[in-house]
This record gives C-alpha cells, sequence and structure tokens, in this order.
C-alpha cells in the first residue's frame, strides 16, 4: 500500500498541473452582452489583453489632405482605380499603402521605380485589385465593417503577404485502406480547428464555398424538398465556429444564446453582424483573391499551390473589432467609395 502512495502523489500533480494549464485562472473579467441571467458576455484576460493591445496598434495618422488641385489621371500615365483622387491624395495614398504593405521594400515592391507606368511587376496588378476589393467591403459591405472601415493595414500590418491569411490543409497521409481510409478531413489535431478533431477543411468548405452553416434541422425527421443537416456539415460548423471564437477572443456566448443557438431572436445583435461578415469572406474570396491566384510566383503560394485566402482572423487577430474598431478611413475617405 505504500509503495502506491508516491505513485498517486505524482498522478495528484500531473492532474494539477493540466488543470493550471487548461484554465484561466482569476481575475477575468467580463461585460454584459446581451440578456441579464443568460451568460451572454464579452470576457476579458487582464493578463493577455496587453499582449493584444501592443499587437492590434492602428497605423500612424496622419489626416486628410487638403481639396483641390489636378487629377492624379492628369499628372501620371496608367492610374486605373485611383485617378479620380487629386495629385495630392493620391501621393498621400501611395505613401501610406508603402508603410501599409511593403515599409521595408517600399515602392519598388509594386512598381518598376524606373518606369512606374510599367504592368512588368505582377504586384502592381494584385495591388490595384486590393484596392477595388477594399472599397468595395467599405461601401458594399457596411452591414459588417459599418462607417469604421478597412483599409490595407487591416490585414497587412506591414508585411506584403498578409501574416493571418490561409492556405489548403495538406493533411496526414491517407490510410492504406479499408474502413478509415479516408479521414474526411478531420481526426488531426489542428490550429485552425481549435486543436479537435473536427474537419481541419471547414474554411474551405464555408468561407470559400457555399457550404451549409447549420448544426441541427429545423424538424425531427426528414422533409422532402428540404435539405437537411448531416453529421459532417455539423462538425464543420462547430470548426469554424471555433476558429470564429479563436479569432475574435471570445467565447459562444459573445454572439448566441446557448440555450438557443439557433434562436435569431434570443441572440446578440453581433451575431447578424457576424453573418454578414461570412457572406462577405465568401464574396472577398471569390470575387478578389481566388482569380489573382496566377499571377502570384510560386513562393507566395501555399503547400498546395493556392493563394492565400481571408478568413475572420485576417483581420480581426485574436480582437472583437480590428484594431479595437480604430477607424481606418479618416485619413483617405475615398477608400469608402466604390470603384466604377
Amino acid at each position: 500500500m505504500k509503495a502506491l502512495i508516491p505513485i498517486v502523489l505524482i498522478v495528484a500533480v500531473l492532474l494539477g498541473v493540466q488543470l493550471i494549464v487548461s484554465f484561466e485562472r482569476p481575475p477575468v473579467d467580463t461585460v454584459q452582452q446581451g440578456f441579464r441571467g443568460t451568460g451572454m458576455e464579452e470576457n476579458i484576460n487582464p493578463r493577455t489583453e496587453a499582449k493584444l493591445v501592443e499587437a492590434n496598434q492602428a497605423p500612424d495618422s496622419y489626416g486628410p489632405t487638403e481639396p483641390g488641385g489636378p487629377k492624379a489621371s492628369e499628372i501620371y500615365e496608367n492610374v486605373e482605380v485611383l485617378g479620380d483622387l487629386t495629385e495630392d491624395e493620391f501621393t498621400a495614398l501611395m505613401i501610406s499603402i508603402t508603410a501599409w504593405v511593403s515599409p521595408d521594400q517600399s515602392c519598388a515592391y509594386c512598381h518598376n521605380v524606373e518606369n512606374m507606368a510599367s504592368e512588368e511587376v505582377y504586384a502592381k496588378q494584385v495591388a490595384r485589385r486590393m484596392l477595388q476589393m477594399t472599397k468595395t467591403i467599405n461601401s458594399q459591405w457596411k452591414d459588417h465593417v459599418a462607417d469604421t472601415g478597412v483599409n490595407c493595414y487591416t490585414c497587412h500590418r506591414g508585411n506584403p503577404i498578409p501574416q493571418q491569411a490561409w492556405f489548403l490543409e495538406s493533411g496526414p497521409a491517407e490510410s492504406a485502406g479499408g474502413f478509415n481510409a479516408s479521414r474526411q478531413g478531420q481526426n488531426v489535431a489542428t490550429e485552425r480547428a481549435g486543436y479537435t478533431s473536427l474537419p481541419y477543411t471547414a474554411l474551405e468548405q464555408l468561407l470559400v464555398e457555399d457550404g451549409n452553416i447549420r448544426v441541427q434541422s429545423a424538424s425531427a425527421l426528414p422533409i422532402a424538398g428540404q435539405p437537411g443537416v448531416g453529421l459532417q456539415a455539423t462538425e464543420s460548423t462547430y470548426s469554424l465556429m471555433m476558429h470564429m471564437s479563436d479569432s475574435l477572443g471570445q467565447n459562444c456566448t459573445f454572439c448566441h444564446n446557448t440555450r438557443a443557438l439557433g434562436n435569431w431572436e434570443q441572440s446578440n445583435p453581433v451575431r447578424t453582424k457576424a453573418w454578414h461578415g461570412i457572406q462577405m469572406a465568401r464574396d472577398i474570396n471569390n470575387t478578389f483573391v481566388l482569380p489573382l491566384q496566377p499571377l502570384l510566383p510560386e513562393a507566395h503560394l501555399g503547400p498546395q499551390g493556392d493563394i492565400g485566402k481571408v478568413s475572420c482572423n485576417t483581420c480581426h487577430q485574436g480582437v472583437s473589432k480590428p484594431l479595437y474598431g480604430a477607424p481606418m478611413l479618416t485619413d483617405h475617405p475615398t477608400l469608402g467609395v466604390a470603384s466604377d
């Protein structure tokens, strides 16, 4: 019996360590976000908040330019997207884009500095399309970005390739055969799925493809002519929710009343904003991002040869509002106007 005592103590210590590293120790601040008594709240850990604040600083603001002056299209050649800006607005925006996207590479990242009108640098064509995307987000997706808006820095944070863009997962090698020959994109612990066994393919299914984001059917039995909700759709939905939770630094109750997850009337209003964000991500990936893949060099593609795509974390990066809600259109309000 005495011989078991050291073993029991070791097991107790290991369990204690596991508990310590698995749960956030108090104090954790909470802010009510939903109906009283439902636990719908925003959780804030003071010990991690300082790191998030440091990582989500807004770029320096230099103020808007003075109005008036000749148009950029009258001064420079081959200005397709920003030709309606004045020369001063155009120059100020180019300086900002350099700071937001390529501070180390400077203008040469997008341009042949010996001939600024040249199209030979692929990044210029990419940047042009990204500007159109930014204008579209700010003008057509206000249900998600409101008047805060976005600019290049929202995603790039001083990097030519956004560090939180995502690529297709290669996944492990499939089994040799039999019942378990295919993993169905799951049972592999990945950061994307919150290190659970949930599918790591959820982002391509639900933020690129028009997948069914549901965890339960509206009826107990199938109804002819109405799509049901299978187990795979449910698991992919939960995988996406894990990704969104990590991206915003919040748990389920930030958007949902967990006694009625599917009930919109009992949900926090930010759930509607999140729904628009999902639709926006699909639109961005399919309309603007994926068509650019043939332009990119191999070094900028993922392990499966695909372009980096947009998800919640590309902008949010651990906080419920990107850059803590700092206004992104103050210096360059023209980024909020749709392209012709």
